[in-house]
Parts: structure tokens; sequence; C-alpha cells
């Protein structure tokens, strides 16, 4: 896949170093070489340093070609004008903008553009690292709306089925991993001692989840 990225700051060099070692084509674009340098010269990928919303720069880098974008420079006016510009002009059949910015972010979400607001996504997780320690979280998904989660199950839910901690729309367990092997399971899967169970559940229903996870024997 060949994905073009605009911002060579924390996220757009990690972002580039993960999508190079995963066998990808990048281009990378920032107008500060310095930032690019930080690549190193082991660096796989196309860096090229000018405007990320330059129509010669990003022609340059191979948008015509490109399978995927992603704007993720610091401002978030340059990440909306590239962004929109590699959607609308060059017909890019993936584009996400990082925008610091919620109210933008919900703005160009409902406007049908991939946009990831790392002011919320941050804020929920630290939400969630506060305010639920016996959770174990593995990654959020969107702005963080919506998050996989590692739990021990508790002695009191053994023999209770998947269906008790369902909630449809809300709450819904992923897999179970018993005696170190992970396995899809139906509604009708039981609860055995020592399980860890994955669940993706929403933000908004984590103190449903909670309340669940107090079921008592016959309760």
């Amino acid at each position: 896949m060949k994905v073009i990225i605009i911002g060579c700051g924390r996220v757009g060099e990690q972002l580039a170093r993960l999508l190079v070692e995963g066998d990808h084509q990048v281009a990378i674009i920032d107008y500060d070489s310095n930032a690019l340098a930080r690549l190193g010269p082991n660096f796989k990928g196309q860096r090229i340093t000018g405007v990320g919303f330059d129509r010669d720069i990003l022609i340059k880098a191979g948008i015509e070609q490109a399978d995927a974008f992603a704007a993720a420079s610091s401002s978030d006016n340059v990440n909306i004008i590239a962004a929109r510009i590699a959607h609308n002009i060059f017909h890019v059949p993936r584009v996400v903008a990082r925008l610091f910015d919620p109210k933008r972010a919900e703005i160009y979400r409902r406007l049908g553009m991939l946009t990831i607001s790392s002011t919320t996504w941050g804020a929920e997780r630290l939400r969630e690292m506060l305010t639920s320690a016996e959770f174990d979280p593995i990654i959020s998904f969107g702005s963080g709306e919506v998050s996989l989660v590692n739990i021990d199950i508790p002695s009191h839910l053994v023999g209770r089925m998947v269906k008790d901690l369902t909630v449809s729309n809300e709450i819904s367990i992923v897999s179970i991993t018993r005696k170190g092997a992970a396995f899809i399971p139906t509604l009708g899967s039981q609860f055995k001692e020592g399980d860890i169970i994955q669940v993706a559940i929403l933000a908004s229903a984590l103190e449903r989840f909670k309340s669940l996870l107090g079921l008592k024997e016959g309760g």
C-alpha cells in the first residue's frame, strides 16, 4: 500500500516507521528538513521537504497513486486543508486527519471525513486509567468512544454466561482466553475459573458494565 503522511512530528514519525516496518510504501512531507532528518539514514521511505497542501509537493510524493493519506501535522488548519485536497481533488481512497479541536473533528466526521481528535482520545484514555483501575485497556477506537479491555473473570461470575455481560450496541464479549488459548464465545458460553475476557465497551456504558460485573450468584 502506498501511504502519504503530512507532518513529521512525534505522531507522523512513528506512523511512518510502523508503516515502513509493515512493508508499505511511504512518503512523508514536512516543511522542516530537520524533522525529516530524525527518521535517520536507514529509513526506507521517501522524505520530501515542503508544505503539505502544496499541489506540486503532493504530486511529487505520488498522491495520484496513493492508497491512503494521513494528515498528522501540528496544525489543525493544515491537516484539514491537506485532507480535503487528498479526498476531494485527488480522490485518495482512505484519508485520515488528526485534529486537536474535538469540535472540528466531529464536524468533519459528520461530513464523511475520517478524523481522530488526539485531545478527546487522550482524555478518554486518562479517564479510563484513573477511574477503572480494575480494567486492563488494550486499545481504544475512534476518539475513545469504544475501548477493548482485558478482565480477569471474577469468581462470583464463574458459571454465568456471556449473555449476562452483554448489552446490545454497548457491551460485547469479543473473546475468552482460557488456559492460554483464546476463542470466540457464543451468548451461551459459560465463564470458568481463570478465564480472561476481552470486552468491547462503549465509553458511555462503562458504569453499566461495572454494575454487571457486580452480579451475584442467583441474582
